[in-house]
């Protein structure tokens, strides 16, 4: 017997819901009965919140299709203006009717809208049933105008017809509440997926060539090393699918059974520890991290594929992150020596000779004047660069990612020092995206 029970729809289709959202039977269940039946008014707002990745949206979605309710579905990200929210509604209530032929109607104000809203619901497929205004990411109402929200809550009243505005977002209602009061709308909380929830909801998707008991063990190691990292549903459905060949790599080579659990996490430990350095990043796609796998030199290791090391960056801000490095980890006096033609030998003085076993690279990253930056940039780029502001811009951007920082910089008489912050692997990584042997040019490695 379903656990979903409605007069209103078949006992099948309620089954198929079900089956549809696992582990959210109880907040669809309790959505049904604020619906009621297709002609009966519902509730004028009603405010779903969650953390994200809770199901929010995918219920929604899920629950207006399968009972084929007449419903809008915005996201106010998209739609960040009132105006484009307004016109984009009515356009697709006019989809929702098969006499009007779906057109722009342009909307300025909320009472142009309340008087078209009128006129698209008048059709005899809209009529005689609720229609549901879904806004998701309703936390952007806030930023627009203040009689938005409020008239949004009170659009049954405002209009006189069946409609419900249903509200999506992450925060609470309190943070939503303006000043001056609103009508309070009907609030339902989406908790967030227990690892028994995340277990069941990621067993479901097992290919069919493998066993669901042998995906469900894959699916427990998967948990058992993520969960206290990363609880996000759609981020730990990324995961599964990309790190599940090389959990069957065993089993295909003939080495071990489904069984041999023992084995298959030997195997795929090394490859879920670096997986967790990209947790929510996504610098490389799925045939990448595939490829890095398949490529490995040794079993058990793995390229280093951290997001630092595939950070996208303009031309010259490589360059000038290049030319950050350099300035930092070599002394100056050294500068003619790597970035002169004819600069002769360079002869070792007694104090060279004394810091000659101290790495630069054991003490850190040394502040450098910003003209002895550009200096170095203007002499390992081959064309001429002229010190635009795009470049100055760039040094900005870079300090902003905090790939570069700001030091000392209080005196106003004196210029802005700077220090590299990244590391000598992210370094390198920039400089083979440019074709620049980074290593012959540090004072280090001579």
């Amino acid at each position: 017997m379903p656990n979903l029970e409605h007069p209103a729809y078949p006992a099948a289709t309620l089954l198929q819901l079900e089956s549809l959202v696992p582990c959210r039977e109880s907040q669809v269940s309790m959505l049904l009965s604020i619906f009621g039946e297709r002609q009966q008014f519902s509730f004028p707002s009603i405010f779903i919140y969650g953390h994200t990745s809770s199901g929010k949206t995918y219920v929604m979605k899920t629950l207006l299709n399968t009972l084929k309710l007449p419903h809008v579905f915005v996201n106010c990200v998209e739609y960040f203006t009132s105006r484009l929210l307004l016109e984009e509604i009515l356009m697709q209530l006019q989809s929702c009717s098969e006499t009007q032929q779906t057109s722009h109607v342009p909307c300025d104000n909320f009472s142009d809208f309340v008087r078209l809203f009128k006129q698209a619901v008048a059709s005899r497929e809209l009529q005689d049933q609720t229609v549901y205004i879904v806004l998701d990411r309703a936390e952007q109402l806030r930023e627009m105008e203040a009689n938005i929200l409020p008239a949004f809550l009170r659009l049954q009243e405002l209009t006189d017809r069946n409609v419900t505005v249903i509200l999506l977002t992450e925060i609470v209602w309190e943070l939503f509440r303006p000043i001056t009061g609103c009508f309070e709308p009907l609030t339902l909380y989406f908790p967030d997926y227990s690892i028994a929830h995340l277990q069941k909801i990621l067993s479901q998707n097992h290919p069919p060539e493998y066993s669901a008991d042998f995906y469900a063990a894959y699916i427990n190691i998967l948990l058992g090393v993520f969960y206290m990292v990363c609880r996000d549903l759609k981020e730990l459905q990324h995961l599964a699918v990309l790190n599940f060949s090389k959990y069957c790599e065993p089993v295909v080579r003939g080495e071990a059974n489904e069984r041999d659990t023992h084995k298959l996490w030997k195997n795929i430990e090394p490859h879920l520890k670096k997986a967790m350095q990209t947790v929510y990043l996504r610098e490389i796609s799925s045939s990448q991290w595939e490829r890095l796998q398949h490529d490995n030199g040794e079993p058990g290791q793995l390229k280093g594929i951290s997001a630092h090391t595939h950070v996208e960056l303009p031309y010259y801000s490589k360059f000038l992150l290049i030319a950050a490095y350099l300035a930092s980890y070599n002394p100056a006096r050294t500068d003619k020596r790597f970035f002169l033609k004819h600069h002769g030998k360079i002869r070792k003085t007694n104090s060279m000779k004394k810091h000659e076993k101290t790495s630069s690279h054991l003490i850190g990253p040394k502040p450098f004047p910003l003209d002895r930056l550009l200096a170095i940039l203007y002499s390992i780029v081959d064309n001429r660069v002229a010190p635009t502001a795009n470049i100055f811009s760039q040094i900005t951007s870079l300090v902003t990612l905090q790939l570069l920082s700001m030091v000392g910089h209080n005196d106003q008489l004196d210029g802005p020092r700077y220090k590299c912050t990244v590391s000598l692997d992210f370094i390198r990584a920039v400089a083979r995206t440019v074709n620049f042997d980074i290593i012959k040019y540090l004072y280090d490695f001579l």
